[in-house]
């Protein structure tokens, strides 16, 4: 089995010698190419690179971001606005190693958040060969479009998420606690009187007045160091996408929700100034004015529109 494993060597949580034993367990059990990630973006061109070579296996040593970046090159998201006419089969299976902060697909499929033990876990999946189909996301803006495996948002997720970037850029780790520090604090300052959004689809009525929306793949949408928070849990990789929409974000409307979405819960929040959505092939999220947009934890600027559909059956995962 001929596998390229995509090495982000800025990963949060593993070192160089970490590394190099999950590299050395991988190698034993696959004929393995090694690329280490050098700029945003690198990894879409060398799991498209890996795709049109003819290897089996696109492995990633990464957090999320990394992971999103190899499964849209595997689908190739620069072909067009249709989503990708292959099937799973047809493609380079995913294999992922969760190196990042939250490494939320990785847990989602049951992965260990260890890197060493999830590294485990991937090679019993090898050698039983087990493989799960996954269906992912897909974001259309512009002239913009891409994939992502568990979840976008518009809206004051995306704002805490670009200020965390910020401090990323300075040197600061991505970490649990510093996200929830900077949630706190960013809470203060956003805007939670004038909501600019509307959501409308095909198959879903419109519905406005809408401050920040969460759009999910599988649930959980994130985690809290080891707890999750799922404000879609019936969110799933075999159904359509779920949306959550706050209408309300004062202090009141906060309290309210936040419990509700704390933990594995399998129930929907209730509240009158929630816009849920599940299972949805396609809808539009528009806004009055330009708001922060955010695809697997990425940072991706500000938009006006966004359709979201879904891409069923869209990759093959060893897991």
């Amino acid at each position: 089995m001929r596998a390229m494993l995509l090495v982000n060597p800025k990963a949060t949580s593993t070192n160089q010698r970490t590394r190099d034993v999950l590299i050395g367990a991988l190698s034993a059990t696959m004929n393995i190419k090694v690329e280490e990630t050098a700029y945003r973006g690198h990894a879409t061109l060398l799991s498209r690179k890996a795709h049109a070579s003819g290897y089996d296996v696109v492995a990633v040593l990464g957090g999320d971001g990394t992971i999103n970046e190899a499964a849209n090159g595997l689908l190739d998201a620069e072909d067009g606005k249709r989503g990708s006419d292959g099937s799973a089969a047809d493609r380079p299976a995913l294999l992922v190693i969760p190196g990042g902060s939250a490494n939320v697909f990785a847990r989602a499929l049951g992965l260990p958040n260890s890197p060493v033990e999830a590294a485990g876990a991937v090679l019993e999946a090898i050698r039983d060969g087990r493989r799960r189909i996954v269906g992912l996301g897909q974001a259309l803006w512009g002239d913009e479009s891409r994939y992502f495996t568990f979840c976008s948002g518009l809206g004051y997720d995306a704002e805490v998420i670009r200020a965390v970037e910020g401090m990323r850029g300075t040197g600061r780790k991505a970490t649990p606690t510093r996200y929830v520090n900077t949630a706190l604090n960013h809470y203060l300052s956003t805007d939670k009187r004038h909501a600019a959004m509307t959501v409308a689809g095909p198959d879903v009525p419109a519905a406005g007045n809408i401050f920040m929306a969460v759009i999910s793949n599988t649930s959980p949408w994130t985690y809290v160091g080891s707890r999750p928070v799922c404000p879609t849990p019936w969110a799933s990789f075999e159904t359509g996408l779920d949306l959550l929409g706050l209408q309300r974000l004062g202090l009141p409307s906060m309290l309210r929700l936040l419990p509700q979405i704390m933990g594995g819960r399998d129930t929907l929040p209730a509240g009158r100034h929630l816009v849920q959505l599940h299972d949805e092939r396609e809808f539009t999220l528009t806004a009055e004015r330009p708001v922060a947009f955010q695809l697997d934890g990425d940072y991706l600027g500000e938009v006006e529109s966004v359709t979201f559909r879904s891409i069923p059956n869209a990759l093959q995962v060893l897991v």
